[in-house]
């Protein structure tokens, strides 16, 4: 235990307290200034998400960026929807998803991580009939307030203590190429054909097996599919761990004491807590997600939203991993054996791939070799 760290008990229930004052506070003022509960979960969701476990801040330009970016796709998916007023939901809802797949390959490297917001934002216009640029602000504004909000309460909250940086030297990062070498790369890759196809193709999958609330179908798609099996299989044991913790609280809390503001922190206070007792850290962004979401469908939704959430995430992984396995399938676990066999030039490369090899190997069944100790510097004279 270093000096720069807090003890994860003590820290874990300070998250989930402060993570509690967010989303009270977020969904009070939402009620104040009038935002529907549609919107509202939108900002409750995010003061969730913006409150860091370790307190560390984010980079101030992530903001604006995040607020542009769930703007930018959901007016795209609202153009779409009323140019295509009378065509069939499916053949809009594929148009958008295909739109926010190319839209993503234009994202320069620094916003790749967060490029999945366009694909689940862009959708979000499609599934409710009463869409219109009225709600649209509501739910930017309800992000940006979350924002603020979870940031505020994080700050006051944050433990006096000074933590070391992750590296004082960071290596400067690669320039990104220009927009249309971008554009013609992703264009060039099978894996970004395949993820498009899947993604078109997951709401008229999920409806043709029956599937209560078929958007999970494609929601698992484009968060889950990844380039390689063992990245594929691991963000799939993420979800669906974390939608299982996450669906208890609300069924819990709001069954017994409906929905206000109060409610809701309890639920993502709970949820939070219910995680850091379990000690299953890594699942708690996805497990807030589910919280957050989860209340959007009390009332008469409820009896039946929370379990078909499960199971059309459970049949939007499955797909994930279907696609993974029989289209350009790509073994990371046999790519870390081929790395480690070049030792040591390839190490660095072996390393940032070891948790999907050791992914693949659990769900396979095979023994991962284990990766090479860092060799010792030598001491500076």
């Amino acid at each position: 235990m270093t000096a720069s760290a807090a003890p994860l008990p003590l820290l874990g229930l300070r998250a989930a307290l402060v993570i509690a004052q967010a989303s009270g506070f977020t969904a009070a003022l939402e009620a104040g200034v009038g935002l529907d509960s549609g919107a509202a979960a939108y900002g409750v969701i995010v003061a969730a998400l913006v409150v860091r476990p370790d307190f560390s801040r984010w980079p101030l330009p992530m903001y604006p960026v995040l607020v542009g970016l769930s703007g930018l796709s959901m007016a795209i998916g609202l153009l779409i929807a009323e140019a295509f007023a009378g065509a069939p939901e499916v053949f809009v809802f594929s148009l958008v998803a295909a739109s926010m797949q190319v839209l993503m390959l234009l994202l320069p490297g620094a916003l790749r991580p967060i490029g999945n917001v366009l694909a689940v934002t862009g959708v979000l216009p499609l599934l409710s009939a009463t869409s219109s640029w009225l709600s649209l602000g509501n739910e930017i504004a309800a992000i940006a307030l979350g924002l603020v909000v979870g940031s505020v309460v994080q700050v006051v909250w944050s433990p006096a203590v000074r933590r070391a940086p992750v590296d004082e030297n960071p290596e400067p990062a690669p320039a990104d190429p220009p927009l249309a070498a971008r554009l013609a790369a992703g264009l060039a890759s099978p894996f970004f054909w395949r993820k498009l196809v899947v993604a078109v193709l997951a709401l008229p999958i999920g409806e043709g097996l029956g599937a209560v609330a078929p958007k999970y179908l494609y929601f698992g798609v484009v968060l889950l599919l990844n380039d390689s099996i063992g990245a594929t299989l691991a963000r799939v044991r993420d979800r669906m761990v974390g939608v299982s913790l996450g669906v208890l609280m609300p069924l819990l809390v709001f069954h017994s004491f409906g929905l206000s503001p109060l409610s809701t922190a309890v639920v993502m206070g709970g949820t939070a807590a219910l995680v850091v007792a379990l000690q299953e850290e890594a699942y708690l962004r996805t497990a807030l997600i589910s919280s957050g979401v989860a209340f959007v469908g009390y009332g008469p939704l409820v009896a039946w939203y929370i379990p078909h959430r499960w199971l059309d995430y459970l049949l939007g992984s499955a797909l994930a991993v279907a696609a993974g396995l029989l289209f350009r399938p790509t073994s990371a676990l046999q790519q870390y054996r081929v790395l480690l066999r070049r030792n040591p030039a390839s190490l660095d490369a072996a390393r940032r791939l070891y948790p999907a090899a050791l992914e693949e190997a659990r769900w396979t069944g095979q023994v991962l070799p284990a990766l090479p100790a860092v060799p010792a510097q030598p001491a500076a004279p």
